[in-house]
């Protein structure tokens, strides 16, 4: 019996002197570290979200860490242990069913694109697999006062009466935006336009777009019609259309009113000044007013993404579909519009 009582207290001690080393010490020291720039603590309404993002189970499919390997940099910077220093645990996560999320509130600040995704994911995305969290929203007559419907496109909307997110959406989507990667000195860090769910096209973050071909000559003419034509990549300028814009504007370029506008028609994309056009892909835009309708959603913008020829590309795509007519850009006239700044 003695010999028993020994054996197991002996192995009771050690495996409380390893959990211990492993476990107590490493996190005693972790909680020390300072938070990193730019890093704020969660709101209530940020930390009730975080709350229902571990309840429904969110990190079985995404992580929010970006490893230092080549296939993480479009999703961010690194990780640095400064960027959990409020949120303990961290939900680091081990699983990529979905995209990283470590920065999904700069790569997609839309709160409604973010309430349309969650109730019904192929509202957006129709090749996404994950699950539909509509028992978080209610179908009511009419909206309450100060609350707004969510705008879903028709084919997904109920028969009758609107949607409105319930207080465990309105917390998640909050918690969901909080997610943004604030630089580091010497790091670069994806600022926006990578698609949640497609990332084709996308420059490796901490590569300026010119290390991959994408600024040209500072006297480069504005524009060229002609080689804007024999430039473009229309089989490129669909994927990256697909993989950057279409979550929102759909891939018939008709947008959900009231949203997130339509190409279709839309007056900047047949300007024959593509001025317009270009500054919103590369800056974003937020409360621009199209076809009499404003639309409050911003606009990620794609100049820390993508390069000068593959924005000529989406540009041009969207010029020259659905029937629209806008004058093709070149590589070099988005690089002009690039070296002026927001």
């Amino acid at each position: 019996m003695n010999k028993l009582v020994l054996i197991a207290g002996g192995s009771t001690l050690v495996y409380a002197c390893l959990a211990f080393l492993m476990g107590v010490l490493p996190g005693i020291e972790l909680s020390k570290t300072p938070p990193g720039p730019g890093v704020v603590p969660l709101t209530a309404l940020q930390a009730a979200g975080r709350e229902v993002y571990v309840a429904n189970g969110c990190s079985y499919c995404h992580t929010q860490q970006v490893r230092p390997l080549p296939q993480d940099k479009i999703f961010g910077r690194p990780s640095a242990p400064g960027d959990f220093a409020y949120q303990t645990p961290a939900l680091l996560g081990s699983g990529r069913t979905g995209p990283d999320l470590t920065n999904v509130g700069v790569r997609q600040p839309s709160a409604v694109w973010q309430y349309i995704h969650l109730y019904n994911p192929r509202a957006v995305v129709p090749e996404s697999i994950m699950p539909a969290f509509d028992w978080m929203f209610k179908v009511v007559d009419q909206a309450p006062p100060g609350v707004t419907a969510v705008p879903l496109p028709k084919a997904f909307a109920p028969a009758r009466g609107v949607v409105v997110p319930d207080h465990q959406a309105e917390a998640l989507v909050a918690y969901l935006l909080s997610l943004k990667q604030p630089a580091l000195a010497g790091t670069g860090s994806i600022e926006s336009g990578t698609s949640m769910h497609g990332m084709i096209g996308t420059t490796p973050a901490g590569t300026s777009p010119a290390a991959n071909g994408a600024h040209t000559a500072p006297n480069a003419p504005a524009t060229d019609s002609a080689s804007a034509t024999n430039d473009y990549d229309a089989a490129k300028g669909k994927a990256l259309f697909t993989a950057n814009c279409a979550a929102c504007h759909q891939a018939n370029g008709e947008g959900l009113r009231g949203a997130f506008p339509s190409l279709r028609g839309n007056a900047a994309v047949n300007d024959a000044d593509a001025t317009a056009h270009i500054r919103a892909v590369l800056h974003g835009l937020q409360g621009a007013s199209v076809g009499g309708v404003i639309y409050s959603s911003p606009m990620p913008g794609f100049g820390d993404m993508l390069s000068d020829a593959d924005i000529a590309n989406i540009i041009n795509y969207e010029r020259s579909s659905w029937g629209n007519h806008g004058t093709l850009v070149t590589a070099q006239r988005v690089a002009a519009e690039r070296r002026k700044g927001k």
